[in-house]
C-alpha cells in the first residue's frame, strides 16, 4: 500500500493499479477500447488513494465539468435549507455542487455580489449556477436559475406562490379580531418581497381596511434591520395589535424587541413571519409562519439546472411552488376584541 502526502496523480494512479498513464486517462474520461477488469483496476486505485482529476483541466478536455454551483450572499438557515434540497436533488445524479459566499458574513448586502461570484464559477469550474436572491438579474454563458430573482426577471427561476402566502397571512390575523396591522417588508428590489407586500396590502383592502402607509417598515430581509423597525412600530402612542414581517428571521427580531419592551406575546401583540426556517418552531411562543419549503425551492432549482445544462429540461423556466401557512402560539385574538 502506498502512501501519498501530497494529492494523489494520475502518475500514482497508474503505478498502484498497474497499469499506464494514458489508460488511466481512458477510464477518467470516459473512452472507449478499455477491458472491464483494467476499467476495475483502475477505479480501485482511484478510490485507495482518493486521486481527483483538476476541474479545470477537465473542463479543457470536455464540454462540461459536472459540478454545478450554488452562490449566495451569505449562509442563514433559509440558505441551509435550499442546500439540502439542491443536494438531494443532485444524488446520484453524477454532478457534484460547488457552494460560494461572501467572506463577509455578517456584513451588509452589496449590489453586484452575485455577478463577482458567478463570473469566477462559470465555464472552467461549473457548467452553470443556481444564485439565492439576487440582487440583479445575472448574465452567464452558463445557465443560471434563480431562487427568489428580482423583479421583471424573465430568466430560468424558481420561488414561492408569495402573493397567496402573504394573503393568508394577513386573512389569518384578520380572522383573529385583529385591524391594526403592521408590516416589516423585504428588500423591494425582490419579487418575494414584493409579491408579499401586495399580498398584506390586498387582504386588507378586501377586508375594507385603509392601508396605513405609516404602518409600513421597510426592511431588507436581513434580520438586523427589523429592530428599529418593531421598535418605531411598537413604541408609538397607537401601536399596531400584530406584525407581520416577510421573513421570518425578521420576526424572530419582532419577538426580541417586544420582550425587551415588556410586550407579551401573543397577549400584547400577534407576531407572523414568512419561511417556516427551524428556528421559527423553537421560540416561546412557536412563530406562527408561512411555509414557503425552502428545501424544495432548492430541490426545484438544482433538478432545472441540471436538465438545462444538459439540454433535457422541458417544463417551463419560471416554478412556482404553492405555500401553507403554519399557526402556532405567537398569533391570537387582540385584547378587547372579536374576530371578524
Amino acid at each position: 500500500m502506498i502512501e501519498v502526502n501530497a494529492p494523489a496523480t494520475m502518475s500514482d494512479v497508474a503505478r498502484v493499479a498497474g497499469v499506464s498513464t494514458a489508460t488511466v486517462s481512458r477510464v477518467v474520461n470516459g473512452h472507449y477500447g478499455v477491458s472491464a477488469r483494467t476499467i476495475a483496476q483502475v477505479r480501485s486505485a482511484i478510490e485507495q488513494l482518493g486521486y481527483e482529476s483538476s476541474l479545470v483541466a477537465t473542463s479543457l478536455r470536455r464540454s462540461r465539468t459536472n459540478v454545478l454551483g450554488l452562490v449566495t450572499h451569505s449562509f442563514q438557515s433559509y440558505t441551509a435549507e435550499v442546500l439540502k434540497g439542491a443536494m438531494k436533488a443532485l444524488s446520484r445524479s453524477g454532478f457534484d455542487l460547488i457552494i460560494y459566499a461572501n467572506s463577509d458574513l455578517y456584513g451588509s448586502y452589496s449590489e453586484g455580489w452575485e455577478k463577482r461570484h458567478v463570473t469566477r464559477l462559470s465555464g472552467t469550474l461549473t457548467d452553470g449556477c443556481i444564485v439565492v436572491t439576487p440582487w440583479g438579474e445575472v448574465q452567464s454563458r452558463t445557465p443560471i436559475v434563480a431562487i427568489d430573482p428580482v423583479r421583471g426577471s424573465t430568466g430560468p427561476s424558481v420561488t414561492a406562490d408569495n402573493l397567496t402566502g402573504a394573503t393568508t397571512a394577513v386573512e389569518h390575523l384578520l380572522g383573529l379580531g385583529h385591524r391594526r396591522i403592521g408590516f416589516i417588508a423585504g428588500r423591494s428590489s425582490l419579487a418575494a418581497a414584493w409579491s408579499r407586500e401586495e399580498g398584506y396590502r390586498a387582504a386588507l383592502t378586501d377586508a375594507g381596511i385603509p392601508v396605513d402607509p405609516t404602518l409600513i417598515g421597510q426592511g431588507d430581509f436581513n434580520p438586523e434591520s427589523a429592530t428599529p423597525l418593531a421598535r418605531e412600530l411598537l413604541q408609538r402612542a397607537d401601536p399596531p395589535t400584530a406584525i407581520f414581517a416577510a421573513s421570518d428571521g425578521m420576526a424572530l427580531k419582532v419577538l426580541e424587541v417586544a420582550a425587551e419592551l415588556g410586550l407579551s406575546v401573543p397577549g400584547d401583540l400577534s407576531v407572523v413571519g414568512f419561511d417556516n426556517i427551524p428556528e421559527s418552531a423553537l421560540t416561546e411562543p412557536g412563530l406562527t409562519t408561512v411555509d414557503q419549503s425552502m428545501y424544495q425551492l432548492g430541490y426545484e432549482a438544482a433538478r432545472m439546472l441540471k436538465s438545462l445544462v444538459t439540454d433535457e429540461w422541458e417544463g417551463p423556466r419560471q416554478v412556482v411552488l404553492p405555500t401553507s401557512l403554519v399557526v402556532r402560539g405567537s398569533s391570537a385574538p387582540p385584547r378587547n376584541a372579536t374576530r371578524g
